[in-house]
């Protein structure tokens, strides 16, 4: 039976919770921002929005894609974005207040999802961003070619991202979709032994002759389960600056580039189609 009701204390916002084709998705509001909400789908914590200050990101690895859509063009200058992978939308209202005059595409599977934050947190009426009720790959293949100047894949399924989002079919569609100089941004997770996280990888630098990896530094030593960020281009990387920005975050991460990344790959092969599975189960524990 499907659930939609709130929940919370008599005083201050309380908490949406409402079933989606996803599972059952909690908007949890923040108890020191008066308008700011996290997601969560079946308790893992999905995305954090703050609608009076949509350039504060919450979350860490929030934080360096946001980092991403700062560093790929010069200040201000606006993007052709494509977001796979909707949640609350946070990234897609980053770049809108960061970038005004951004045009934007969101691509969510779950239209549920979709009409429960349009509804509980609307986006800004000015923002140019179109949210697309699809699959995340099939939503990619209706991009024009050379369209975007950015590409941010965010997606999960129970935690998990769906194989077919995770193979050399899948970035070659990515960067068919990219301008000459365009960027590509995945959130990874993955936690020992890191199969998963060096697969993708190598499956990246089968598509693209650039990249680097952002994360925290005992996500990388294999201690814990985590988010690790994946930057792909055709074009040299910004790497000083973003090894500066994700150095002084406020959790601090590491970032990953040339040999050092290719020497933690260790030999993984990339992942195709054929062989594709989705991201590792997440342990219990990475939610406490």
């Amino acid at each position: 039976m499907a659930r939609n009701k709130r929940r919370g204390r008599a005083a201050g916002p309380e908490a949406v919770v409402e079933t989606v084709a996803g599972g059952v998705a909690e908007l949890v509001p923040d108890p020191e921002r008066a308008r700011a909400w996290t997601l969560l789908i079946d308790g893992a914590p999905q995305s954090h929005v703050d609608l009076d200050e949509p350039a504060r990101l919450g979350f860490a690895y929030q934080r360096r894609l946001g980092h991403v859509a700062d560093l790929v063009a010069p200040p201000g200058r606006p993007l052709r974005v494509v977001h796979l992978g909707g949640g609350a939308f946070t990234l897609a209202r980053y770049v809108a207040a960061t970038r005004p005059r951004s045009t934007q595409q969101v691509v969510e599977v779950d239209a549920a999802l979709v009409r429960l934050v349009r509804r509980e947190l609307p986006l800004d009426p000015a923002a140019r961003v179109r949210v697309r009720d699809a699959d995340a790959r099939a939503g990619l293949g209706k991009v024009p070619d050379g369209w975007a100047d950015l590409v941010i894949a965010d997606v999960f399924s129970g935690a998990r991202t769906p194989a077919h989002l995770t193979s050399t079919e899948f970035l070659t569609e990515v960067r068919r979709v990219l301008a000459p100089g365009g960027h590509y941004a995945a959130n990874l997770a993955d936690g020992p032994p890191l199969a998963h996280l060096r697969g993708q990888i190598a499956t990246a630098a089968a598509v693209f002759p650039e990249l680097a990896l952002a994360a925290d530094p005992a996500v990388l030593r294999g201690r814990r389960f985590g988010n690790a960020v994946l930057l792909a281009s055709d074009t040299a990387l910004p790497v000083a600056e973003l090894t500066r920005r994700v150095a002084t975050d406020p959790h601090p991460g590491r970032v990953e580039h040339g040999r050092e990344l290719a020497d933690f790959t260790g030999g993984a092969a990339a992942v195709t189609d054929a062989n594709a599975k989705d991201s590792p189960v997440p342990p219990a524990s990475a939610f406490q």
